[in-house]
């Protein structure tokens, strides 16, 4: 077998205890599909009072996709948008021409002891869409299909699998699913999408024989056989779908086919000329250091 690209990320605390984890963008690989920027948090447990909130900031140019295995936190943004998100749920905020968002810990959770685990991506939007306007949608986690399989579930979160659809709409091809897998137990993964990875985000699998640590992205060329060999149930992701329609930048919070459009964006937001999250007071200033 060729030689398979893998990606350990590199770790970040951002505060509080709030580990990071980011796979996407690397120096070897920039995108999975329309998939431009992948962030694995915790798991950890925060303390009473642990301030984690993230501030309202802008994007542009980019949909994020938030995703829980654990904890909870809540969504604004400057459409007016205010939702939980738990466990299970997809939410997908599309920034298009932009877009100011907030995520902090729910009220009655923030004199608790708490759990929080989960990823958040960034789906590059095509450049006819880049300009779009900007739109939040909630996919409830009952909403979201399972397929059921021996040792095994698939959660289908976008895109398509096994005779299922998700609810969730892309704005191109996109492949995302959330894979339990029984101990002792493997799945025959087909090709799903022209471009597809695979994320363990606790423990080890093997991939057509070959070892996959933990906390790692293998990319994938076509069919495979993924299989647990431990003694515990183990968790993974997939993503994937068509490449993206040509090269992007990315500078903070902002993604574009066009460094100029970034630029104006940075300046926008140094100017205030972003829309407000209502009843937010608060912000995250742009890095000291400006795009080009």
């Amino acid at each position: 077998m060729d030689a398979r690209l893998t990606l350990n990320g590199h770790v970040s605390d951002l505060g509080g205890g709030f580990v990071v984890r980011r796979l996407l963008p690397a120096a070897r690989r920039q995108s999975v599909g329309p998939f431009i920027f992948f962030d694995h948090f915790g798991p950890l447990v925060q303390q009473p009072d642990a301030q984690t909130d993230v501030r309202p900031h802008p994007h542009i140019g980019l949909a994020t996709v938030t995703y829980l295995f654990e904890g909870a936190m809540m969504h604004r943004d400057s459409l007016g948008s205010v939702q939980r998100i738990e466990p299970g749920a997809i939410n997908w905020m599309t920034a298009g021409s932009g877009i100011v968002h907030s995520e902090r810990t729910p009220d009655d959770l923030r004199h608790v002891t708490r759990p929080m685990h989960g990823l958040q991506l960034w789906v590059a939007l095509p450049q006819a869409l880049e300009e779009v306007s900007p739109s939040f949608t909630h996919t409830p986690a009952d909403a979201i299909p399972e397929v059921r399989l021996p040792g095994c579930c698939v959660r289908v979160l976008v895109g398509q699998g096994w005779q299922v659809s998700s609810p969730v709409k892309a704005a191109s091809p996109t492949l995302y699913l959330d894979v339990q897998l029984d101990a002792g137990c493997s799945l025959d993964l087909p090709a799903l999408a022209p471009e597809m990875a695979v994320y363990t985000v606790a423990q080890a699998l093997t991939l057509d024989g070959e070892a996959l640590p933990a906390q790692t992205m293998a990319m994938l060329s076509g069919a495979t056989r993924l299989a647990n060999e431990g003694d515990a149930p183990a968790r993974f992701v997939v993503i994937g779908g068509e490449p993206l329609d040509g090269p992007r930048f990315i500078w903070w919070n902002f993604v574009s086919s066009d460094k100029a459009r970034i630029t104006r964006a940075a300046q926008d937001w140094a100017d205030a000329r972003f829309a407000n999250v209502p009843g937010e007071t608060e912000r995250i200033e742009l890095p000291a250091r400006r795009p080009w």
